[in-house]
């Protein structure tokens, strides 16, 4: 069985809300406080030395991190957790996977610990942050087809994302007055019974 370290609400529930809709069997290890130092962070660190969620601890003993690694591995498994190969939707798949988690994902991990990378100025590097983020999660909005999903009438691994994502900063007031669609997705998915009990676990309900 799978064991996934992850902390409520944090990047862990994209990979949780990955692992139920593919109906795979997991089990969730709490780790929350794991980003400052103590109990939490050390056990964490003994299997992930980056100390990051989400951690897999895979059947066989391996350990996985990343969320776009975590969602290639399911799909291997699931392949129907995406647009058909040879599509035009599997190429917007591939593109937008990539390119949210590449682009967009780590503007929280620089925006959550400011201090880190500019101590002498953390609120400005947020606010530059959030800014260059909107205007991606803006060109985003324009790459959905929210029909209810996010590439169409199928729910695809990319939509774990994006309901997941709705919740974090600039949060789900801006979402739905800029990014309808975005805002849209995220609807449809808190509506699928199999992943009430997830998105429930971790706020986002």
């Amino acid at each position: 069985m799978i064991t996934l370290y992850g902390a409520p609400g944090w990047g862990s529930a994209i990979s949780e809300l990955m692992l139920r809709l593919a109906d795979m069997p997991y089990r969730v290890e709490n780790v929350e406080g794991f980003d400052r130092p103590g109990p939490q962070r050390d056990r964490l660190q003994q299997l992930n030395p980056l100390c990051q969620v989400p951690t897999l601890q895979l059947a066989d003993g391996s350990v996985m991190t990343e969320s776009a690694a975590i969602a290639l591995m399911i799909l291997d498994q699931h392949p129907h957790l995406a647009p058909q190969p040879g599509t035009p939707e599997r190429s917007l798949f591939q593109r937008l996977l990539i390119w949210l988690v590449a682009s967009v994902y780590p503007t929280f991990t620089y925006a959550d610990y400011p201090q880190r990378w500019a101590p002498d100025a953390p609120q400005q590097l947020v606010d530059n942050i959030v800014r260059y983020r909107q205007s991606q999660l803006l060109w985003l909005d324009q790459q959905l087809r929210a029909a209810p999903y996010a590439l169409g009438s199928e729910i695809s691994l990319l939509d774990c994302y994006i309901v997941v994502m709705e919740h974090w900063t600039p949060g789900e007031e801006w979402y739905r007055q800029h990014t309808p669609r975005f805002s849209a997705v995220a609807a449809a998915v808190r509506q699928r019974p199999e992943l009430k009990e997830v998105l429930a676990a971790n706020g986002l309900l």
